[in-house]
C-alpha cells in the first residue's frame, strides 16, 4: 500500500501556513509513513509557471504511484488543473479559488508572501498564466473532492459550487477562508484518496 500526498498552499502562503503544520502533525501522529504513505510539503513560487511546472514535475516522480494532492484556495485551482492531467492523482480542494485571474487582476503590484516576507511584483503576465490554467470541463469529477465553508471572506464559495456542479461536494456553514477546524477534516482527505484508489484504510487504526 503507498500513497504520496502533496499539499499545495495558496496565494502568498508558504509551506509553513498553518494547515501544512496541521496536516503534517497528523501524518506523524499517526505514523502514517509505516504505512507508505509519504508527505510532500513544497514550497510554491509566486509564478503560476514556474509552480505548476514545479508540480508538474514532482507529481512525474510518483507516475507508478497513486497521489493525493490537497489544494487549498489557489492551490486548489492548481490541483484541479493537476488532477486532471495526470490520471494517477485524485484532489481535495478546500476553500479553491476557481477564478483567481479574475481576483488577482485587482491586486497587481508589489506583493509580499504572509509568511516569508519575500517581495515581488505580481504582473499582467502572471495573470495570462493563471488563465492558461483554466480547466473549463471537468472531464473527470469523481477524482475531484471539494470542502467548502460558507463563511469565507476572500472567496464566493457559491463560484466553486457552480463551477464543479458534477464533484462530490461537502459545503458546511460559517467558518472562514483558512477553513475553520481543518484538523478535523483530515481523515476525510485521506479516505477520499483511499476509497478511489482501493486502498486498505489505515486513518482510524
Amino acid at each position: 500500500m503507498s500513497l504520496t500526498v502533496i499539499y499545495i498552499h495558496g496565494f502568498n502562503s508558504s509551506a509553513q501556513s498553518l494547515k501544512a503544520q496541521q496536516l503534517s502533525a497528523y501524518y506523524n501522529e499517526h505514523q502514517l509513513s509505516l504505512s507508505g504513505y509519504e508527505l510532500l510539503i513544497p514550497s510554491i513560487d509566486f509564478s503560476p509557471k514556474l509552480a505548476i511546472d514545479a508540480l508538474s514535475q514532482l507529481i512525474e516522480q510518483y507516475s507508478d504511484s497513486p497521489v493525493l494532492l490537497i489544494g487549498s484556495s489557489l492551490g486548489g485551482y492548481y490541483s484541479i488543473y493537476l488532477a486532471q492531467k495526470y490520471e494517477n492523482c485524485v484532489a481535495v480542494l478546500i476553500n479553491p479559488a476557481v477564478y483567481p485571474y479574475l481576483l488577482l487582476a485587482q491586486m497587481l503590484g508589489e506583493q509580499q508572501n504572509l509568511y516569508t516576507g519575500e517581495k515581488y511584483q505580481l504582473t499582467t503576465e502572471h495573470i495570462t498564466q493563471l488563465q492558461a490554467l483554466d480547466v473549463a470541463q471537468i472531464k473527470d469529477p469523481k477524482r475531484l473532492l471539494l470542502l467548502s465553508q460558507k463563511g469565507d471572506e476572500t472567496l464566493d464559495y457559491g463560484e466553486a459550487v457552480a463551477k464543479l456542479a458534477g464533484v462530490e461536494q461537502r459545503v458546511s456553514e460559517a467558518g472562514n477562508h483558512s477553513y475553520e477546524n481543518f484538523s478535523a477534516v483530515i481523515p476525510q482527505l485521506f479516505e477520499f484518496a483511499e476509497q478511489h484508489f482501493l486502498l486498505g484504510s489505515i486513518v482510524n487504526e
